[in-house]
């Protein structure tokens, strides 16, 4: 149960990166999955042609325009306001995001809102979709930082990433957390732990559900800083379990990602 004396600002503030003209359903997804998992405030950055679909589609999203009328080409002022962000859902891999991209992972990512050493203290980045396919063709020769970031590969992401590598040496080389996707999809944390989920079903194999995901994991972490690895692992079990709930009264072939988002009011985040 919530302190009734709390307000919004006590429960994290996301930034979502995502979509592009033609693509908006990924960020609808994403977006509402992030406040449905109890974050506070919701920011999604946007292309112009992109702000009338989110806000028709879910007013409770703050929007950040784009100088781009189709596609994420500027990366929104302010980084160090949010208490998370995630990038990747739908955005396409166009030279003008890429570089805005890797804009990205040149800065420094630190709270400045808060009294606490730097170091200590960075704005967890979530990468996922897009963001892999771009992060793919640069990670060999780019100079840019990924560290204390969480990156959601399937099988395929994961392999344009890392090739055959094992995902536990890539978690600790990059320092980084990975979330390799797949039947009992595995969290890799840098320190090596591992975990294995064991909720969800293939009815999840559909449009949508990594988007889902990726919202998940923006609103729980932007709540939680104590320790991303298990927020990491609480936001991987419950989008598993909420396809377990829907299967229990719809059939697998039946199940779409709106399903998963609406399915998230029946969970409790604690």
């Amino acid at each position: 149960m919530r302190n009734p004396e709390t307000t919004k600002h006590d429960y994290g503030h996301g930034l979502l990166i995502a979509g592009a003209y033609g693509r908006m359903g990924c960020a609808i997804l994403a977006a509402k999955a992030a406040l449905r998992s109890g974050c506070g405030l919701v920011s999604v950055h946007l292309p112009q042609r992109c702000v009338n679909p989110m806000q028709a589609a879910f007013p409770e999203a703050m929007v950040s325009i784009d100088p781009s009328e189709t596609l994420f080409t500027t990366p929104p002022p302010h980084l160090d306001h949010y208490s998370a962000i995630a990038i990747g859902p739908g955005l396409g891999t166009a030279p003008e995001t890429a570089q805005a991209l890797l804009s990205i992972l040149s800065k420094e990512r630190h709270h400045s809102s808060f009294n606490i050493p730097h170091s200590s203290f960075p704005i967890p980045l979530i990468l996922d979709a897009d963001a892999l396919n771009i992060l793919a063709k640069e990670i060999q020769h780019s100079s840019f930082n990924i560290q204390h970031s969480i990156l959601t590969p399937h099988a395929r992401e994961y392999h344009r990433l890392f090739g055959d590598a094992d995902p536990a040496e890539m978690a600790a080389k990059h320092n980084v957390i990975i979330v390799k996707k797949a039947h009992h999809t595995h969290v890799y944390a840098p320190d090596g732990r591992v975990y294995e989920n064991l909720t969800g079903n293939a009815g999840m194999a559909t449009a949508g559900s990594g988007d889902v995901l990726t919202g998940i994991l923006l609103g729980i972490i932007s709540q939680k800083h104590s320790d991303l690895f298990e927020s990491t692992c609480l936001a991987v079990r419950i989008h598993g379990q909420i396809g377990d709930n829907l299967v229990k009264k719809q059939s697998e072939s039946s199940l779409i990602a709106s399903d998963m988002v609406e399915e998230l009011k029946n969970i409790s985040i604690e």
